[in-house]
């Protein structure tokens, strides 16, 4: 099983106004770590294109990310153990607050691609019963096939 990933921003202004100048200008590098990092598998995009971000139906300020790793630590070590660190640390100078879970993290099998459908599916999935194994986070993490959380 691999580890599937989704996470939501809601932007602060168009991506290509000025005040999300300095996040644009980061996504090339940070796409570049993910992509080589170890245990880093696959990312939804739709082109070659480094600063082109997914457009969907869900609204043009809600900025998407979904993408798959071999496993927890994988992902942990890209999110909190490398430059992209950073980002995370200077997240609100470009996107709204929210009182809403905004990440999370499903298991599929090795070589399935889910869907964007599927992602948001399960994020509203988190939002309404809360933390279980279709749909979770790093702080209430559950192993493949588990029906309960793991102990940190």
């Amino acid at each position: 099983m691999h580890l599937a990933q989704l996470n939501v921003a809601h932007l602060i202004a168009p991506i290509d106004g000025p005040e999300l100048a300095d996040f644009v200008a980061a996504l090339e590098p940070v796409y570049a770590i993910a992509d080589s990092a170890p245990g880093f598998v696959w990312r939804m995009k739709r082109s070659d294109d480094p600063t082109e971000v997914i457009v969907h139906e869900y609204g043009d300020d809600l900025l998407v990310n979904v993408s798959i790793w071999e496993s927890r630590e994988a992902l942990w070590n890209f999110v909190y153990r490398s430059p992209h660190l950073e980002l995370l640390r200077r997240r609100r100078e470009w996107f709204l607050r929210t009182a809403v879970p905004y990440t999370l993290m499903w298991w599929v099998p090795e070589g399935h691609t889910p869907t964007l459908g599927e992602a948001m599916e399960r994020l509203e999935s988190l939002r309404t019963r809360g933390p279980g194994p279709e749909a979770f986070t790093f702080k209430e993490f559950y192993e493949p096939g588990a029906s309960e959380p793991s102990l940190p």
